[in-house]
């Protein structure tokens, strides 16, 4: 796989800051199975790494965390400080945090980590800066997510138009020699047709490819060709996703 872009990254999930949360469905329901790995702990001091517009930031701060969000878009950090979803707010990759060691209780990080370069790096820095005694919850896209797209626009053209991302298998790889338990859950979101889809993906920025194509502009004919080969649950368009949670202990 190329190296990460990450100045492009931070753009595309910039552009989608101000309307990000009105397409957040796969965010919630993946930040909900993750919570559901951490049944009854409170943590005094939070970091949600990879933060985007603060929605979790705000969950944490709710509950009486005291909570940095860290984001490497500044307009999402933006919408984060607008609704007062944090106390702290760092600008950085979660690949090199310029945070100190061992200061929090939980580092949080709810599908970020797919945009990182190296997801051990990525880990590394996540259990560096937690607390022995600590924890590091993090979910993750997988390998095989997001097959309608990509059968859909198999009449238009062949080339990838979504990132390939880690297997299970990689993954796990990616943790050894630290103490986590892990899932793998399957969310379907449908809509009413393939545009509504596309706008799904683009409304929470997750457009930018690894390969660095940029996006092109479908033509009527296109988009009818992608409308009556994207497959359908229900006459609806679907969008399968795979997600990786694991939370993992702090020795």
């Amino acid at each position: 796989m190329p190296p990460v872009d990450k100045s492009a990254i931070a753009a595309a999930f910039g552009r989608a800051a101000s309307h990000y949360q009105q397409h957040d469905e796969l965010q919630r329901q993946s930040a909900a199975a993750l919570l559901a790995q951490l049944p009854g702990r409170a943590f005094n001091r939070v970091l949600d790494a990879g933060c985007g517009p603060g929605s979790m930031s705000r969950y944490w701060t709710d509950v009486g965390s005291q909570v940095t969000a860290l984001d490497l878009s500044s307009p999402m950090l933006e919408q984060a400080l607008s609704q007062r979803s944090a106390q702290h707010y760092v600008q950085a990759d979660i690949e090199a945090m310029p945070l100190a060691d061992e200061q929090y209780d939980l580092a949080w990080s709810n599908l970020a980590v797919q945009w990182c370069d190296s997801l051990p790096t990525a880990l590394s820095e996540l259990y560096r800066v937690v607390r022995p005694g600590g924890r590091v919850a993090f979910s993750t896209l997988v390998a095989d997510s997001l097959p309608e797209l990509h059968q859909a626009w198999q009449p238009v053209d062949r080339q990838p138009h979504a990132n390939r991302f880690l297997t299970q298998a990689e993954i796990i790889a990616a943790l050894a020699g630290y103490r986590c338990q892990h899932h793998t859950h399957t969310f379907c979101l449908t809509f009413d047709d393939a545009l509504s889809a596309m706008r799904s993906l683009k409304g929470i920025g997750a457009t930018h490819l690894h390969e660095g194509r940029a996006a092109q502009t479908l033509t009527r004919s296109q988009l009818q060709q992608i409308q009556l080969a994207w497959p359908k649950q229900q006459g609806r368009c679907a969008l399968t996703y795979h997600i990786f949670t694991g939370v993992i202990d702090r020795d």
